[in-house]
């Protein structure tokens, strides 16, 4: 008898430790999709040390789900492989649209801001800058520039081309030339507006980006340059350390056109039906505490490369910006082909 009350004893105590080993394992948890490397030699670097702060702040257990592209991020959000992600723009705006994703929070520029704005900046003189400077509001600068060569950061930009394109074609400056459905209509869109003699330049290209558009107004290769608003000054003005670059005029010769719209910082996107309110809710108040430490702050620079945390929403953030790039021919298109490939 003895002996089976020992039996019975160790067959329970079996059970409870086998219970125990699979409740640890069915731990609900929250993954984040990130970006990572196969080697931290600095843990300061390693998004587990974000993961583990989460995880002690929310009493959850939070994990990394290690991606190689906004593509893959996106894709674990839609699937519920990840439920949290830094996107960029054009991958949270196809996430919040059509994949029902949601904003939670963005990360701030070096500025403070978790936007910058897409202007159209040309030289001083020019028939667009008097036309701005005249103070006559029948005067329009936007459609001073047909038949102007444009200077773009490059191919689907976002200051650089799908904003402004978005502004002029929203706006009816002009009409997509060719299939509507298909981004390289958009090409054929700027050289009718423009010119054909537009700048699209290539990465690596003396044209390229935000300071080649700059150059490339400022050598009047085109008459127009897309840019952000703080990019002459960071080429041409103080805040360019080492001075102007050599190819700049003046600072009074730029002028800036009234800003077409506003370029989203990095979303965080989530997904609804994995993380509801009170999850939401907890892992906004972990992030934003980021910024009250000397440690979180340290993180918040090391890991995800920014200065801050911002609360906000899908329409706050991605809203005005969504206006302007669904006017864009074959956007649609072209980013789901992206991002679910």
């Amino acid at each position: 008898m003895r002996s089976v009350q020992v039996v019975c004893i160790v067959f329970m105590m079996y059970v409870s430790l086998l219970s125990g080993c699979l409740s640890k394992e069915d731990e609900p948890s929250i993954k984040i999709a990130f970006s990572v490397k196969d080697d931290y030699t600095n843990f300061d670097e390693n998004p587990q040390k974000l993961a583990d702060y989460l995880s002690e702040s929310i009493g959850m257990k939070v994990e990394i789900f290690p991606i190689t592209s906004d593509a893959l991020a996106l894709e674990a959000l839609r699937f519920g492989s990840a439920d949290i992600a830094f996107l960029d723009g054009g991958s949270g705006w196809m996430g919040w649209k059509k994949y029902g994703l949601e904003v939670m929070a963005a990360d701030m520029n070096a500025d403070g801001r978790t936007f910058y704005n897409a202007h159209a900046i040309v030289l001083n003189g020019s028939p667009a800058a008097e036309a701005h400077l005249d103070d006559d509001p029948e005067t329009d600068p936007f459609a001073m520039l047909e038949g102007s060569p444009s200077c773009h950061t490059g191919w689907l930009k976002s200051a650089g081309m799908l904003i402004p394109m978005g502004y002029f074609i929203g706006q009816n400056y002009t009409k997509v030339v060719g299939d509507e459905e298909d981004i390289e209509s958009l090409r054929n869109t700027i050289f009718s507006y423009f010119s054909e003699d537009a700048m699209i330049p290539d990465s690596g290209t003396p044209y390229y980006n935000y300071g080649g558009a700059l150059r490339c107004l400022s050598e009047e290769v085109g008459d127009v340059a897309f840019v952000k608003d703080s990019t002459v000054n960071t080429y041409c003005g103080d805040s360019n350390a080492n001075g102007p670059e050599g190819w700049c005029l003046e600072m009074d010769e730029y002028v800036a056109l009234p800003s077409f719209g506003k370029a989203p910082s990095h979303p965080l996107m989530y997904n609804p039906t994995t993380v509801g309110d009170d999850l939401r809710q907890n892992l906004l108040i972990a992030l934003l505490d980021l910024e009250n430490s000397e440690d979180g702050r340290a993180m918040l620079s090391d890991i995800l490369n920014t200065p801050g945390i911002v609360e906000t929403t899908s329409d706050e953030h991605l809203g005005s910006y969504s206006n302007l790039i669904e006017h864009v021919p074959g956007i649609s298109v072209y980013l789901d082909s992206k991002y679910s490939s």
